[in-house]
């Protein structure tokens, strides 16, 4: 993986990482690395400093993986109380939702993964279900 300082068009200066070089020129020469601030796609590597650290600094940093600004630790907490208190059904989660609907399985909070022409057709029957902002961990029930 390698980050990217990227400026777009209009000026803007946002960061980003792609999985190589390679990658990142692919996906901008197809229009496919858009600018965060106005969604613009006339994207360019800006100029970067070497980033630079100490044995002291490597072990006081944090996982890359941990949330940093206050967004994106209320979906670490949204996600972890839904993983709490749902229970997992996989790409069943359309049947189950509607088994549950129909009052064939009991009732409780569910969370898994369905297509979209899935989700649009429970909508369309009264089933009420909501997209999640974060991609579930596939794990057994």
């Amino acid at each position: 993986m390698i980050q990217y300082s990227l400026k777009c068009s209009a000026g803007h200066s946002f960061d980003s990482w792609f999985q190589s070089a390679a990658a990142f020129e692919k996906l901008a020469a197809t229009g496919m690395v858009a600018c965060s601030v106005c969604g613009g796609t006339e994207v360019e590597k800006a100029i970067m400093s070497p980033r630079v650290t100490s044995v002291r600094s490597n072990k006081d940093a944090r996982p890359l993986t941990a949330p940093v600004t206050p967004a994106e630790q209320a979906l670490a907490e949204i996600r972890r109380k839904i993983e709490a208190n749902s229970d997992y059904v996989g790409r069943d989660f359309a049947t189950e939702a509607r088994r549950m609907h129909l009052g064939e399985a009991p009732e409780r909070a569910i969370y898994g993964e369905a297509k979209m022409e899935e989700a649009k057709a429970l909508l369309e029957d009264g089933i009420p279900v909501a997209p999640l902002p974060f991609l579930p961990n596939r794990k057994a029930n």
